[in-house]
């Protein structure tokens, strides 16, 4: 999979078990960096026209194709299914718009093994949001957490209330870290190296904790669309420092965080989980208990679950919960081939 974040692909080579609960083994996992171009084609491919945005996702495909079967090969795997969430393009189910490039079709053919893509349209074709996926996993392999938090391009959360999981996505985090970490000459931001030198910008923060979407109920999701229609929008509007913009940003992510996780055991993954200035502001504004996973979980614990809901898909398992997305009923989503 990869995230909005676009810092690379990620592989991750598990296994699952069923015995009255779901097991899973988290093997070799690694990740690929994209090259200067794919980058910079991926940020930019959400305002190109449509016909391009098939185009790419073929060549996408192709390239993840590429990437797998060298993985493969250099792990000497046995693989019996490829789970690919592929590429977020665009994502605005209130339109009912969601694409993932990386037609799992030339996967398939290019590997030979069974793929189950396109995990996100039917959901939103049944009037949910098409995300957050990843809360039935955390249910199914991770329940002994009362919060499961994921600080990735977005931050998302899942809990269980009145024995329903629950799940939305909070606020933006190295979407926009990674952004202004750029304008100052690094990918991103070290253990909140930049972002600790700087000073708050309380109008700043005032008017990023004012934005609407805060003050929706879920059902609710965040895609790229929005971020530049809101955040970007308000963020562009103050010529601060660098260092005093993350510094805010790291304020604001720490506080919306802390308005949704108040107590309870939480356990803490994807990237943003290494900005330890990041965890220390989020561990100050809440009574939580915040444990972070191990190193190999905090980076690949969404394409493990993506692993799983491709199995799911195949053992023909619910893999998308109603109560999480707002769709009409739960489903059976992603779309398999097997020439």
């Amino acid at each position: 999979m990869s995230g909005t974040s676009l810092d690379g692909v990620d592989l991750a080579f598990a296994s699952f078990y069923y015995n009255k609960t779901w097991k899973y083994q988290l093997d070799v996992c690694q990740t690929i960096p994209y090259n200067k171009e794919w980058q910079a084609h991926l940020q930019q491919l959400h305002l190109m026209p449509i016909s391009e945005i098939y185009q790419s996702s073929e060549r996408y495909a192709i390239y993840l194709s590429q990437l797998l079967n060298d993985f493969i090969l250099k792990n000497n795997l046995k693989v019996d299914l490829i789970s690919s969430h592929g590429h977020t393009v665009l994502h605005d189910p209130e339109k009912s718009i969601t694409l993932q490039i990386g037609n799992g079709k030339i996967i398939n053919e290019k590997l030979n093994i069974p793929v189950v893509s396109d995990f996100r349209s039917l959901d939103v074709e049944l009037g949910g949001q098409g995300a957050p996926l990843v809360p039935v996993g955390d249910e199914l392999l991770f329940s002994k957490y009362d919060y499961c938090l994921n600080l990735g391009g977005f931050s998302n959360f899942s809990f269980k209330n009145d024995g329903l999981r629950k799940a939305y996505d909070i606020c933006p985090v190295n979407i926009v870290l990674n952004k202004y970490s750029q304008k100052y000459g690094e990918q991103y931001d070290n253990k909140g190296a930049i972002s600790k030198t700087g000073s708050i910008n309380n109008d700043l923060l005032k008017e990023l904790n004012n934005i609407n979407y805060y003050k929706k109920l879920p059902p609710k999701s965040l895609g790229k669309e929005w971020l530049e229609r809101e955040f970007l929008y308000v963020l562009k509007k103050y010529n601060d420092s660098t260092p005093n913009i993350l510094r805010t940003l790291v304020e604001h992510i720490a506080i919306q965080i802390a308005n949704c996780i108040k107590s309870g055991k939480c356990l803490v993954t994807g990237g943003g989980a290494f900005n330890t200035f990041l965890i220390q502001r989020i561990k100050a504004m809440s009574q939580a208990n915040f444990l972070l996973g191990d190193k190999k979980l905090i980076e690949y614990k969404e394409a493990l679950i993506f692993g799983l809901l491709g199995v799911l898909k195949i053992e023909k398992e619910i893999n998308c919960l109603a109560s999480v997305t707002g769709a009409k009923r739960n489903s059976i989503v992603g779309k398999y081939f097997d020439q």
